[in-house]
């Protein structure tokens, strides 16, 4: 056998066992019923739509999220589904009101089983109208507010040697998207942070999944934070997050989420158009870095509105409204805005 010949064979022996040693272990599956859950972000969007499907399975949930009163509504829509859950106002930026979720939720419940951080934030303008304090604030809510939750209630699974965490990251942590990058960089560290997480606190009996979502219909851009040309960029975002082709329902998202997490997956990349772009990135890059600066092209440039940040709720009117009817739908059902709210233009949630 020759020296090339032998470089081969020892080549293919080595992705083998590669091969052989990075494939999926088999896990049990997960049984939900009677398991404590936290859920951060509960109060609205996917969180309270996991929560839904969550105390349809028999799990004992704790919501936590900022605000009382959208935790008092997701209260008492999760309620028709399961028993009523626990919840709990925390700002997962800080520390210490973790901590406190942590001690309320083992008084009240007991200790944590599942941990689901899906709390975040999200700017949308060009990188002319980004500041410092936007990346700042993507990195503390994305990335040190899952930070936060781990180190407060890990002690908990480490002690009983069990536990499943689940942090619901992004396309937008595996393929930078222009006017979105203070979001794609705390995503981006979301990302290498569970993958991380996951190899470390295996041998622990905790497992980690990264869940990756494409554009979904969760009716949540009514509180993104615009710059740039406000309305512009508005519409184009909830154009894009409404689109049947290009976007998952929450529902399916939130399915997907929990099957990911009851089967121990390492990571899940939801929607085929996240799913192809991961893939492109991955075998094209070069490709795929001029499809995305074109792209940038074609958004909107940045205008008067500068730095200045506005709530999507408050930029209704440019967008079709039968363009948008979907996440106007997602939005009415799943608590983004106070029952009778009026958005701009005269829409009724």
């Amino acid at each position: 056998m020759n020296e090339r010949a032998t470089e081969l064979w020892l080549a293919a022996a080595a992705g083998l066992a590669a091969w052989a040693l990075a494939r999926p272990r088999r896990q049990a599956r997960y049984d939900f019923r009677n398991q404590v859950v936290v859920l951060t972000g509960g109060s609205r969007g996917l969180g309270l739509v996991m929560a839904r499907k969550l105390a349809d399975q028999g799990a004992r949930l704790a919501l936590c999220a900022r605000d009382r009163d959208e935790l008092d509504r997701a209260a008492d829509d999760v309620a028709q589904h399961g028993p009523r859950p626990l919840i709990a106002p925390c700002d997962v930026t800080d520390p210490d009101s973790v901590h406190g979720l942590a001690r309320t939720v083992e008084a009240s419940l007991g200790p944590p089983d599942v941990l689901i951080n899906n709390a975040g934030v999200i700017q949308v303008g060009p990188l002319e109208t980004m500041t410092r304090a936007d990346f700042e604030e993507a990195l503390r809510s994305n990335f040190w507010g899952a930070y936060n939750t781990v180190e407060a209630f890990l002690p908990a699974m480490r002690r009983r040697g069990s536990g499943r965490i689940v942090n619901v990251a992004s396309i937008g942590g595996k393929v930078s998207i222009p006017h979105l990058l203070p979001y794609s960089v705390s995503k981006f560290a979301l990302v290498g942070y569970s993958h991380g997480l996951r190899a470390e606190l295996a041998p622990q009996g905790i497992v980690v999944t990264t869940i990756c979502p494409g554009l979904m219909r969760t009716g949540s851009p009514l509180h993104g934070q615009f710059k740039g040309r406000h309305e512009e960029e508005y519409a184009w975002f909830k154009v894009s997050d409404s689109l049947p082709l290009l976007t998952i329902s929450a529902e399916e998202a939130a399915d997907a989420i929990l099957e990911a997490c009851r089967r121990g997956d390492a990571e899940a990349i939801l929607s085929v158009p996240a799913k192809l772009a991961v893939t492109a990135q991955a075998l094209f890059p070069e490709w795929v870095s001029g499809l995305i600066e074109l792209a940038a092209r074609l958004l909107p440039p940045p205008g008067p509105g500068g730095a200045e940040a506005v709530e999507g709720k408050h930029l209704e009117g440019l967008a079709p409204a039968w363009l948008t009817a979907l996440t106007d739908q997602a939005a009415a059902q799943n608590n983004e805005l106070p029952p009778g709210e009026r958005w701009p233009g005269g829409k009724v949630p």
